[in-house]
């Protein structure tokens, strides 16, 4: 049986956001949020993702400005750290880092040697994706896509974003429709997605991190 497990980048964005929790609690799924630390620092922001935390979801670090790759020049603890601050207590245990992808691609933009370093030694989960369907260039296609990658692997980690571009419109249709073609719909993410838990290296990671970065310079 394929399995599926929904997480949503970008947020919070108070009205996205609780339209999407919402659906999911409609259904009963639980999926992982990964914030990004001036959203929530936004209007609304905050208790949007207390209440997707307090309807059994987990949150993620997804960086405090989601402007610069690591791999690229982004600053460490100001990015890293700064948004698990002020994450706080909303944040999963296993501390939950998903990196900046610009545009969802792996590879050696993902994280510079320090940012490496950095997620090692404050225990950090490096929570990886292998769906990305673009909902927010194509607002209406996105779910075909993502119903391709779900029916052509045994697990999907599927990234979608809880802003308001009209994506999230379809999010109750694709999940019935992935339901009703019996996919499981998990919280938890795989192992081949999670390379870094809690600080241990699992996996090798060479192919995330770009060589001699020095984001501080």
């Amino acid at each position: 049986m394929p399995r599926l497990t929904l997480t949503f980048d970008n947020g919070p964005h108070p009205e996205t956001t609780e339209a999407v929790l919402r659906v999911l609690d409609e259904r009963q799924v639980r999926a992982t949020f990964f914030v990004v630390g001036d959203e929530l620092a936004r209007p609304g922001g905050r208790a949007s993702a207390e209440r997707a935390r307090a309807s059994g979801h987990w949150i993620g670090n997804h960086s405090m400005t989601h402007r610069v790759p690591l791999g690229e020049g982004g600053q460490v603890e100001e990015e890293i750290g700064a948004a698990q601050e002020l994450l706080g207590d909303l944040s999963h245990p296993d501390r939950l880092f998903r990196p900046f992808g610009g545009g969802g691609h792996l590879g050696p933009h993902l994280l510079s040697p320090t940012a490496l370093d950095y997620l090692v030694q404050h225990r950090y989960t490096l929570a990886l994706w292998n769906c990305v369907p673009r909902d927010w260039e194509d607002p209406t296609g996105w779910a075909e896509r993502a119903r391709q990658d779900v029916a052509n692997q045994e697990w999907t980690v599927l990234v979608l974003h809880d802003l308001p571009t009209g994506a999230m419109e379809h999010l109750g249709g694709f999940i019935d429709g992935e339901l009703a073609a019996g996919v499981e719909i998990v919280q938890e993410l795989p192992e081949e997605c999670l390379p870094i838990r809690r600080g241990v290296t699992r996996a090798p990671v060479d192919r995330l991190v770009a060589p001699g970065v020095s984001p501080d310079a």
